[in-house]
């Protein structure tokens, strides 16, 4: 099996946990499973690298890596084009119109030749009988289809969030007769399955492609056991709270802005919210605005608030910074299309979890019936300063039994329970043209 998996550990990405857990789970069925991503240098361009993510993968998993890099988060100005350099601007619009000539994405299109090239090579080496990609970026689809065209090799698509649904605003993303939608048809045309991480996405996809209906799969997001922390009892309201968010700070200023200012209206209201601190913890901007943007602006004006800001965190070093915490901030972007990976960490921790999304949300689905849960109630900041206080109050007079609820109610959703299904389903579904063939799957 060929795993198209840009983002694979140490890469310091959210699909890392994902893509980890995929090949591990092929390989436990008997496939010999080849990783293909990119240099592990190329990810200090953008979050980084977490090496810890690869401790738990399966020393029997092959990776190699291609030599590319995404040239727009360069921030060595010695290594800097003079057009560049004096006109930045018209330098990004030239470099994305460069990767749109190559494949309709604009960041990564220009990597089509070589991932095509990548997948033609192990296909020689080591001949594959099934490859899986998983997007984005969404250049993979290419490189999937060239091995279908050139070998007849199957494969399935891991879409995780969709392309051509916009998960965040919700709808279409592109048009079906654009070049993108023609991209998509064709290579989903003769896919095996398309996974996608919830029903909303898979609702779309279903009712675009009618045809394909049964080919589309929901394979879940999930928690992995080590990222749970010890059993915590009540905290102690004399000593003041700590509030935690853990993940990626990818959502606009405004956003941010309105979920402190929830926060500083809760600490005028409530004696134990005004004892308590808001830590946020993860990566925040990429490139050249690593750490050095309006986000980061916003947090050190929040400082008197009690806002602290410590970086991000180690996949090792998760499960403790969740022990640390009395109650999590779960602030996410988009509404019913959007699924985090974090909120299926964040309700098996079995602390308080506050909501700062729209009330239709995918994460809404998932803790439905949680009982440490505060429930949605959108980006409102008078509403989030009530979840803030609720929340602070929870964390104090929560039972041990609500605490245990909790965390069995996160328990269908643990990673390698949502995975294992998944990857037999598809090995029985290539298994019949691999034994036509005469081959072992």
């Amino acid at each position: 099996m060929i795993y198209l998996a840009i983002g694979f550990p140490p890469a310091a990405k959210s699909c890392a946990y994902r893509m980890r857990e995929t090949a591990n789970q092929f390989v436990e069925l008997g496939w010999d499973v080849t990783v293909l991503t990119i240099a592990e240098e190329s990810w200090e361009r953008e979050y980084g690298l977490d090496h810890t993510l690869s401790d738990p993968v399966d020393p029997r998993v092959r990776i190699v890596e291609l030599p590319l890099a995404r040239e727009d988060l360069e921030t060595d100005i010695r290594v800097f084009s003079e057009d560049r350099a004096l006109a930045p601007i018209k330098w990004m619009t030239r470099e994305r119109n460069r990767h749109l000539e190559h494949f309709p994405e604009p960041v990564f299109g220009g990597w089509r030749e070589a991932l095509e090239q990548g997948v033609l090579d192990i296909h020689r080496e080591f001949p594959a009988d099934m490859l899986v990609a998983s997007c984005a970026p969404y250049v993979n689809l290419a490189a999937a289809w060239k091995l279908w065209d050139a070998h007849k090799i199957p494969y399935a698509i891991d879409f995780r969030d969709g392309w051509s649904v916009d998960v965040i605003g919700g709808g279409e993303a592109f048009a079906r007769d654009s070049v993108s939608g023609e991209w998509e048809a064709r290579v989903l045309g003769d896919a095996v399955e398309i996974w996608c991480v919830n029903d909303p996405i898979a609702d779309f996809y279903r009712e675009r492609y009618p045809e394909l209906a049964e080919r589309v799969q929901v394979v879940r997001n999930g928690f992995d056991p080590d990222s749970v922390p010890a059993v915590k009892g009540a905290a102690d309201p004399e000593k003041g709270l700590t509030f935690g968010y853990l993940g990626s700070v990818n959502f606009k200023p405004a956003f941010l802005a309105t979920v402190l200012e929830g926060w500083r209206m809760a600490r005028e209201r409530d004696p134990l919210v005004a004892r308590s601190q808001f830590e946020i913890r993860g990566h925040i901007g990429a490139g050249a605005s690593r750490e050095a943007n309006a986000h980061m602006t916003l947090i050190r004006q929040a400082e008197a608030d009690n806002v602290v800001f410590r970086g991000p965190v180690a996949k090792a070093e998760v499960a403790a910074t969740y022990g640390r915490w009395d109650a999590l901030v779960l602030m996410l972007v988009g509404g019913r299309f959007v699924t985090s990976g974090k909120v299926y960490e964040f309700m098996a921790s079995g602390l308080p979890v506050l909501s700062a999304h729209e009330e239709d949300h995918d994460a809404s689905y998932v803790l439905e019936g949680h009982p440490m849960w505060t429930g949605a109630y959108g980006l409102d900041s008078e509403k989030l300063a009530e979840s803030f206080v609720r929340a602070a109050h929870m964390a104090v007079e929560a039972t041990e039994e609500q605490r245990a609820a909790a965390r069995a109610h996160a328990d269908k959703f643990t990673r390698g329970v949502l995975m294992a299904p998944a990857a037999r389903h598809l090995t029985e579904a290539v298994r019949p043209a691999l034994l036509s063939e005469g081959k072992r799957a």
